[in-house]
Order: structure tokens, then sequence, then C-alpha cells
């Protein structure tokens, strides 16, 4: 009894509703238009309306005048002028093509002032024809229905003795239409009936009379295109949505679930409930809100809102049901709330972009500083330093550097006998066979040049820019091809150090071109004083970068002496 109760007090409430919506269209159509539309065929009279007279705070006591195209001249009231106002009408007797454009109606009173455009339009008819293609009042009719055409704007043209012209009636210009015994006159001849309509009866009618002013006659015509819709097919209703489904919502959000329906039939009502109850006796705090409208092809969809302001827990655990009657049935769908899962979209992708930029700046600083972590973990974390090498090697190093002659500068002899020793030696802990300093008088130099060689682990060849410092190596050439073939076949690491900038290695022997080109080389960039003989600048940071492992701290080993380079 509850449910019956109540599904009679919705129907009740939205028939209400849409009869309202009904009678409040006429009273606002005449208003919504800024410029109102008139049309007029030349040569023939017309009586333009001001749209203000339709409204309804319109109080009866007031003073309407009519202008043209905004001039402050009222148009004349006087009858005998072609163009007049007559009471409230602005009439045209008759018009010219010369009289399409603007007009103004002022109207006045105690409580309201108001005025309204109008647009006149005077055409043509098409060559042939009665009637203009594009002037025409649009009519519809619903097929196997009654349909009525009905001639507008007759009842300002009346004659002099009061009483309403004789109307004929054509369709696409011709008459004897009428003798169809489903179409009759009605409203004295201002109408048309047509009894179960149909597709056939399209077209354009036309109505037509004379009207008689001031002793002479004119022609008044007006057409109509009528239009027969299809009657719609009954098409049983059935749910757009919801199809028992759920749906993810935050708790405390507002949610709208909307229930509609398809169908050919209008007034059809859904309801929501949750436990058997209306959801607005199952809590105060829903709303629900019913809607209908009409589609293409005579389809109508049928709807209700369901509101919940602020989401809460219990609504998580009950499902909405959406209901309808149709016949004797009760179709219900409905829809279930949800809390929506965790998206961890959005954290992968801000991982991923943030390990693809920890890994760029990684790289970024490993390119800047790559040098002194190698450096720092060989002398922090390497478990290896300290201890034997057990590779057979002897020499962490062999040194070949350009020995003095008169026509070079002493700095080669000072950098391989004095710096590079004081550095790698006895500050870095390397062990390094110097030619020049280790070997001894009397030996081979080709023989000791491919043994020391085989015994080291690195190959540091000290290069300066005075191509006469050249030739001894050149003189030597056994010296160099036993050198060079111990590289190239046993795959010794070359480090080239650059005493001064070499623009040029064209006048450099081949070997040494081969071995820049492969392992490039390191330029000093320090002087002959004891602040260069520091294992922590940036030079020697990069020799031992290219050296191998090694603890700090002095090396054991004979090592000669070097000589005064003051002396001659």
């Amino acid at each position: 009894m509850g449910k019956s109760s109540s599904l009679q007090q919705k129907m009740t409430s939205t028939f209400f509703l849409i009869g309202r919506v009904i009678l409040l269209i006429p009273l606002f159509s005449a208003e919504e238009c800024v410029i109102c539309d008139f049309f007029v065929l030349v040569g023939e009279p017309t009586a333009i309306s001001c749209p203000i007279m339709t409204s309804p705070v319109l109080h009866s006591d007031y003073n309407l005048t009519w202008y043209k195209n905004d001039s402050a001249t009222p148009i004349t009231t006087e009858r005998h002028a072609r163009i007049h106002q007559r009471e409230d009408l602005l009439w045209f007797i008759p018009a010219t093509l010369e009289d399409s454009g603007l007009y103004e109606c002022h109207i006045r009173s105690l409580n309201h002032s108001n005025k309204k455009s109008i647009n006149l339009t005077v055409f043509k008819n098409d060559n042939g024809s009665c009637f203009n293609g594009r002037m025409k009042f649009e009519q519809k009719v619903m097929s196997t229905h009654t349909g009525k055409i009905i001639c507008p704007d007759l009842e300002h043209f009346k004659n002099e003795d009061n009483n309403q012209p004789e109307v004929h009636w054509y369709k696409e210009c011709k008459p004897g239409f009428l003798e169809d015994k489903r179409l009759v006159l009605a409203e004295g001849a201002k109408a048309v009936l047509i009894y179960n309509a149909s597709v056939q009866d399209r077209g354009n009618y036309t109505c037509h009379m004379v009207y008689t002013y001031m002793g002479k006659q004119y022609n008044v015509s007006r057409t109509m295109s009528l239009e027969v819709k299809e009657r719609p097919l009954q098409i049983k209703p059935e749910f757009i949505y919801p199809k028992n489904n759920t749906i993810e919502v935050e708790l405390g959000s507002h949610v709208v679930m909307e229930c509609n329906i398809s169908s050919g039939i209008n007034g059809l009502i859904l309801f929501w409930q949750v436990n058997d109850e209306d959801v607005d006796s199952f809590d105060s705090t829903y709303r629900e809100q019913f809607y209908e409208e009409e589609m293409p092809h005579g389809l109508a969809v049928s709807g209700t809102k369901f509101t919940i302001s602020k989401v809460k827990a219990k609504d998580y655990a009950h499902k909405f049901f959406c209901h309808f009657i149709y016949g004797s049935q009760q179709f219900t769908a409905y829809i279930k709330l949800e809390r929506p899962a965790q998206n961890i979209q959005g954290y992968l992708i801000g991982g991923a972009v943030s390990l693809v930029f920890l890994i760029f700046f990684a790289l970024c600083i490993y390119k800047i500083f790559k040098i002194d972590i190698v450096l720092w973990y060989r002398d922090s974390c390497h478990p290896f330093l300290g201890k034997k090498v057990s590779d057979g090697k002897i020499y962490d190093a062999y040194v070949l550097y350009p020995k003095n002659r008169e026509s070079c500068l002493y700095s080669s002899d000072i950098f391989a006998l004095k710096i590079l020793p004081e550095v790698l030696e006895r500050q870095c802990g390397y062990n390094l066979f110097i030619f020049g300093r280790d070997d001894l008088p009397g030996e081979a130099m080709i023989t000791v040049a491919n043994e020391k060689i085989r015994q080291s682990r690195r190959v540091i060849i000290v290069l300066v820019p005075e191509p006469s410092c050249y030739s001894i190596l050149e003189d030597v050439s056994e010296k160099q091809l036993a050198m060079y073939n111990a590289l190239i076949q046993d795959g010794i690491k070359v480090i080239l150090i650059e005493l001064e900038k070499i623009k040029d290695y064209a006048t450099m022997p081949e070997s040494i071109k081969y071995v820049k080109q492969k392992h490039g080389a390191i330029r000093w960039t320090g002087d002959f004083l004891e602040r260069s003989h520091s294992a922590s600048t940036r030079f020697w940071k990069k020799v031992r970068y290219h050296m191998p492992s090694r603890k700090n701290g002095s090396s054991s080993g004979l090592h000669l002496l070097p000589r005064d380079f003051s002396s001659p």
C-alpha cells in the first residue's frame, strides 16, 4: 500500500510539473525573439502586431506607438495612408518591396515600458508559382491522426461590414484537392481538417481571399508547408542505464546517479528504492528528480536523477534499485557504490620518471667526477688494494721519454727523472721502470725494452713538441719496433703525456699516431716547481686514473738518484 501510494504521488507530481511547463510556453514564446520576423507578398495588405502585447505584466492602461528604422517620428494614424497605425496594429495596404526593413513598437504604461523590433520582409512569388518556397508557414501533423491546416492571421481582415471574406484553398497552386472526403473545411473555411492523415498529404497549401478596404479590393494569401510525421512504433521500454553495474566513488564525495529508459511511450515513471524503501525515506539527505525528453522518430526517454550530497560509509553496503512499471510488470536495475581502487599508475609513472632522472643525474655526476670516484674507490673500497699482484708483472709502468739533446729543452729529463718518480713512486707507491734511469750500462737496448715492457702493466710515453727531439727515437728503430710489437701483441695500455700542447702529430712516428688515436693523451698543465708535485692535482689524478690500482706508500726496489739538472 505504501509503495503504491508513493508511486501515485510521484505520478501526480510529475504530471502537474509537465502541465505547468506546457502552460508557460505560450506566455514567453513571443518575448523570446530579439527581432521578430514577419513576411508578406508584395501588393498584398498585412497587419503586424506587437509581440509585447502578450506580456502578462502589461498594465491595462498603456500607450502603443510604432516607429520605422529607429526614427523619432511615429508612424501616422491616418487611415488613408498606405502605412498607418490602426489601434495597436501596423497596417500596410498594400505592402511594397521598399517596405522591407525594421520597425519598432513602443509600449508605455504606469508600471511598464518596453520596445520590440520587428523585421518585415516583402517578397515576390517564385516564377510560375502562387507562393515563395522560402516564405511559408511550417505545420506538422501525425500520420493516422486527424490533422489541421490553419490559415494564420485572417482575423484582422474583415470587410467594412465586419464580415470575414470568403476563403479559397489550393494545394500546390491547384484547386480541387478538397474533393477528397478525408479533407473538410472548418472554422469558417479558415482551416482544413485532414482525417487519417498520411504521407501523401504532405505539400504546400495556400489559402486566398479578397479583402476590401476604402472601396478597393486586395488579394490576401498565406502558404503553409505541411509535414506528416510517421507514427512511431510501439517500443517496449528498456533500461538505457543502469544495467546492474557498480561505480567507484570517494568517501564524502558528491554523486549523481541517473536512471533512464527508452520507449515510444510518454508518462512512464521511474523511482529509486533501497532496502524496499523510497530513497528519500531511507535517508532524508537523498534527492530524486524525474525528467522526460522527446527524441527523434517519436522515441521518448524517461529518467530520474538520484543525488547523494555526501557519500557515507553505509552507502557502500547497499544496492540502489531503479524501478519502472509497464503493464502488469515491474522492471528493475541497480547501481552499487564501491571505493575506488588505488591508482598506482601515477606512482609508477612518477617512479619511472624519478628513476630516469636519477640515472641521468648519476651519469652526469659520474661523467664529471668519474676520475675522483674511481680514485676514491681504489683508496677506500677496493678489496685488493695493498695486496701483491699475481699477474707476473714487476713494474706498474714502463716510462719512455725523449732524452735531452742540445736542440731540446731540459723539460723532458726533469719531468721523467724527477717529477714523475716523486709523485707516482714516492707519493702513490707505484713501481716504475724509467729508461735511462733503471737500465744498466752495456745492456742491449732492444732486449731491455722487450723484457721490461712485458714485465710492466702500463707504458708511459712522454712527448714534447720539438721534432728534433724524436731523432733519438728514430735512431733506435730496433727499440721502437720491439716496444710497439709488445704493445700490439700483448695489449698493454699506453699513457701518452704531452709536456706541451702538440698541435700537429704529422711529424710524429706512426706508432705514436696510432697510440694517440687509440688512447688519447694527457697534457701536462703544471710547472717544475714543488707545488706541481702533489698527487691531488687534476693532472696527476688523470695519470693515476689510467694507472693500475696500487696502495699508497713508498715503493720498494732499487732506483737511481736523479742527477742534478742545474749542472751542465
